[in-house]
């Protein structure tokens, strides 16, 4: 349970995420960044002044159901509705997302209070344990690369034909032992960069796949912390810890996919590059980029806004109107086909799962 101040005695803040090796090591950096703030006393028996901090770990839906593909699950709240449960009635006072994984409207009361610095955003190639291959390119024809991405698989098919694509979920460590595995079906993987490296695993990179070959998720790379609106104290901690230059970046990532009202199972890429002014004012020149990719790979629409940004809100908005072009050029459609297969898929699976159960009763 989360304490609250009593007495004059400083406030414990309890950090929570999930409970993958992944997710405790992003709640760590964010507590090892907090306790530099406020370190704890030298001493046993010396008094503490400032805040201090507790971690919390729990399992979402998103974790317990590692068979279905992401495609067909639904969006971003699988990863995060249960922890949200858990701040709004003061369980915890910090959830620490990967950002990607967070959705672009936030529930009622909860607000995003923190962006650390990001990791570089770019997904990789990892390929199988032993075999010589470095790049797609070198990758033997009708090879299976495992991804549970739609953006990578819509957009990978466009430049790579002859290669197959296949789902594989699981942790990073699950996902690198279907790969490594002797009988495997898989010949590389795609992973975020980012996490490889967390887990210090950066050495199984083999290639960094760069746009315009493949645009990454959105906020891919950074972590956030959500809080409740109302916790003054919170987000005054949350502010020393943000990164204004990965926050205005992100921010402008999101508001693009939050007017495609796309969510993490949806063929949308996205790069942005902030090239800040030498001033005492926050500012500096914005480039960003989105795209959306047919599932099949034959339709591409994108796009490049780049200007001159001097607060948050005018990076979130550059979002909008770049997300509002692509859908006029086509995207919209894309994103509407995509959401019909989605329901006939989902209505397809349900029918067999209740015809499965109508035969063993």
């Amino acid at each position: 349970m989360a304490s609250t101040q009593v007495s004059g005695s400083p406030r414990q803040f309890t950090l929570a995420s999930r409970a993958s090796q992944l997710a405790q090591i992003q709640t760590n950096i964010v507590l090892a960044s907090l306790q530099a703030l406020y370190p704890p006393p030298s001493t046993p028996d010396a008094v503490h002044h400032g805040p201090t901090f507790a971690t919390s770990f729990m399992t979402t839906a998103g974790d317990k159901n590692q068979s279905q593909a992401l495609y067909l699950l639904g969006g971003k709240a699988l990863w995060t509705k249960e922890l949200e449960v858990a701040l709004k009635e003061r369980q915890v006072d910090m959830i620490i997302h990967a950002f990607k994984d967070v959705p672009t409207t936030l529930p009622e009361g909860c607000a995003i209070g923190a962006v650390l610095k990001r990791e570089d955003p770019v997904d990789s190639l990892v390929v199988k344990s032993g075999k010589p291959w470095k790049r797609l390119e070198d990758l033997p024809e009708g090879s299976v690369v495992g991804t549970s991405s739609v953006r990578r698989v819509a957009q990978l098919r466009r430049n790579f034909p002859s290669l197959k694509f296949q789902d594989v979920r699981g942790n990073l460590n699950t996902r690198l032992a279907k790969l490594d595995a002797a009988g495997g079906p898989y010949a590389a993987l795609i992973l975020a960069k980012a996490g490889l490296v967390r887990l210090g695993m950066g050495d199984r990179v083999t290639a960094d796949l760069q746009p315009p070959t493949l645009y990454h998720a959105v906020s891919q790379g950074a972590l956030a912390v959500e809080i409740r609106d109302d916790d003054t104290e919170a987000l005054a901690l949350c502010r020393q810890l943000t990164h204004w230059e990965t926050e205005w970046m992100c921010l402008a990532e999101r508001a693009c996919l939050r007017v495609l009202e796309g969510g993490c199972s949806v063929p949308i890429g996205v790069a942005s590059k902030l090239d800040v002014e030498e001033s005492e004012h926050k500012a500096g020149t914005l480039t960003l980029t989105c795209c959306v990719t047919a599932l099949a790979g034959d339709r591409h629409f994108e796009h490049t806004l780049r200007e001159r940004v001097t607060s948050v809100e005018e990076a979130e908005e550059i979002g909008s109107r770049l997300a509002r072009i692509l859908s006029d050029k086509g995207g919209r459609g894309i994103l509407d086909e995509i959401n019909q297969d989605r329901e006939r898929r989902v209505a397809e699976a349900d029918k067999a799962t209740k015809e499965t159960n109508e035969a063993t009763a």
